[in-house]
């Protein structure tokens, strides 16, 4: 037993007043956090593990509050011990989005949970104020897609960009950020995806919220329909949008037009896509868990299918070809 998880557990013991308890392993996270789910009785609670300082506690428990006021489902803070990086929450439930999704072949129920989701987005959106979260601006959006060519491209593919070609990811790096920078601004999850909302009443829970910022409108929505772990048809895609433009467009948001609103989604997506190709190369070669690389090849998809449809992302396009190249002639040299 590791002399940190020794004081998770007295600490949780003080916190729930027992005399022992068993802490059970419930989460692989891509950060540095722990989570454990402690059973009493019937009752059942939450222990994340933050360790400071590649971890703080602060904003996951000020936005879990934000969320509360909006009306979202987010865990309750019950104890905090943010000095050592020790949350007691309340327990939203065991089964994720994902979890249905997957283990019912993308469910029936599909379309209901979809709502249930937009909905709950939508709250969250309205109650979003300037000032109150970091903003989405042009550096974080810049440093975020500049992890694709520092960890995918160099780190994972090993190939070294020419300057012409740095020019072509800088042009199309800008055109994004533009196109982000434009847009009505809400508060953002960051994170809005099946993997992060739990089944639970009122339905879904909402978790992984600690990186909000307040930012482009269409971030969300892209998160939630165009996934890290689970794929849809285009049409799907496009009826959940759709859907959620007449809920937003219903609730006041100052979301576009509708031709505007899907060019934006697209371009933002982008943005997510290239941004997630070197957050899961860093995951791998930096924090040493290879799952997410697997999942790459879905964005690279994600991407390609998008560039297909906009003369602003052609010379993208070319440059992943030439990249592509480059990397089968490096195995086949080897």
């Amino acid at each position: 037993m590791s002399e940190r998880y020794a004081q998770l557990q007295d600490w949780a013991v003080k916190a729930l007043h027992l005399q022992t308890l068993r802490l059970e392993p419930i989460s692989v996270d891509a950060s540095y956090r722990r989570y454990f789910r402690i059973s009493i009785g019937a009752r059942t609670y939450i222990l994340m593990d933050a360790p400071p300082p590649q971890e703080d506690c602060r904003p996951f428990v000020r936005i879990a509050r934000l969320l509360k006021n909006a009306g979202v489902h987010a865990p309750e803070i019950l104890a905090e011990d943010l000095a050592r990086g020790f949350l007691l929450l309340t327990d939203l439930g065991q089964q994720t989005y994902l979890d249905v999704l997957k283990e019912d072949n993308k469910a029936d129920n599909a379309d209901a949970l979809m709502t249930d989701a937009i909905s709950t987005l939508i709250k969250w959106q309205q109650a979003g104020r300037p000032g109150v979260l970091p903003a989405y601006d042009r550096p974080l959006l810049h440093r975020e897609l500049s992890l694709f060519n520092e960890w995918y491209v160099q780190r994972h593919l090993k190939i070294t960009l020419t300057d012409t070609e740095l020019g072509i990811l800088g042009a199309t790096f800008k055109i994004l950020e533009d196109s982000a920078l434009a847009q009505p601004k809400v508060y953002v999850h960051r994170d809005y995806m099946p993997r992060n909302l739990m089944m639970s009443t009122p339905n879904p829970g909402v978790l992984d919220f600690q990186d909000a910022v307040y930012g482009p409108i269409t971030y969300d929505i892209v998160s939630l329909f165009k996934d890290a772990f689970i794929s849809w048809e285009q049409q799907q895609v496009n009826t959940w949008r759709h859907q959620y433009w007449q809920l937003a467009r219903k609730a006041g948001l100052a979301v576009q037009a509708l031709p505007e609103f899907e060019r934006v989604f697209d371009w933002m997506g982008m943005q997510r896509h290239l941004k997630v190709l070197g957050i899961f190369a860093r995951i791998y070669y930096r924090d040493g868990k290879p799952g997410y690389l697997e999942d790459t090849p879905r964005f690279l998809n994600y991407v390609r299918e998008t560039g297909k449809l906009y003369k602003e992302f052609t010379p993208l396009l070319t440059l992943l070809d030439s990249i592509e190249s480059r990397v089968q002639a490096a195995m086949v040299a080897t």
